[in-house]
């Protein structure tokens, strides 16, 4: 008897949390991240537009589903879309974590989890969107760079902001030194955006947005510093 009052609590806690689907093409780095970070969050699902991408062998060890949508069998965005919302909508997720999943969405998609989806991108947006972002940052000769967090909407890497991370870029440094100390700052962050999306601490309103019992930033950075 006490066996089975122990794994009806169980059940009945797992149902309170917000399920999330993870998006990935590679490695899958972010998703390990959120995933080692033991949040208050279901993970429905892993899915990859790349059947050889690593990530999803790290989910298999640890018992998550996956699934694969490879986008090279779709003649078109739309039709890859489409398919790959119908492969989300099988688990019901709250919401949709995309950590490194290289394919630009078309706006139909975007605007259909519209507030549930969040992205995160290597650079301090809106600077550098896209692409090469570490070398572009390095070309631009800038003393921060960094990461950014931002809700998924129409068009790439421009949706509203959640949370930023700023890296110093010393002179000297290559775009490798940067990348891996953008990566780590990546870590840091995305599990921390998921825990307030998932706890409600984060919203998208109407296009903007919205914090509950989140602290904001104080101080600020200068690079270089200056002289005392």
């Amino acid at each position: 008897m006490a066996g089975f009052t122990l794994l009806t609590t169980k059940i009945t806690d797992e149902s309170k949390m917000k399920k999330i689907v993870i998006l990935i093409s590679g490695r899958g780095s972010n998703m390990e991240a959120i995933l080692n970070a033991n949040l208050p969050v279901a993970i429905a699902a892993v899915i990859s537009n790349e059947p050889d991408a690593k990530g999803l062998a790290t989910a298999q060890a640890r018992n998550i589903p996956t699934a694969v949508v490879p986008h090279r069998a779709f003649t078109n965005r739309e039709d890859f879309d489409g398919v790959l919302a119908m492969e989300i909508n099988r688990y019901q997720p709250d919401f949709i974590v995309l950590a490194g999943f290289m394919r630009v969405l078309t706006e139909e998609f975007a605007e259909r989890y519209s507030g549930r989806m969040i992205n995160i991108h290597p650079s301090l947006l809106p600077s550098f969107p896209g692409l090469h972002t570490h070398q572009r940052a390095l070309e631009a000769g800038v003393r921060v760079h960094g990461c950014t967090v931002h809700f998924v909407t129409p068009g790439v890497d421009i949706g509203p902001i959640i949370v930023q991370a700023v890296v110093p870029v010393p002179a000297g440094v290559d775009e490798d030194t940067l990348a891996t100390r953008v990566l780590a700052e990546e870590h840091r962050i995305y599990p921390q955006a998921v825990r307030w999306l998932c706890e409600g601490r984060v919203q998208l309103v109407d296009g903007a947005v919205v914090y509950d019992r989140i602290a904001p930033a104080c101080g600020g950075v200068i690079s270089p510093a200056l002289d005392e």
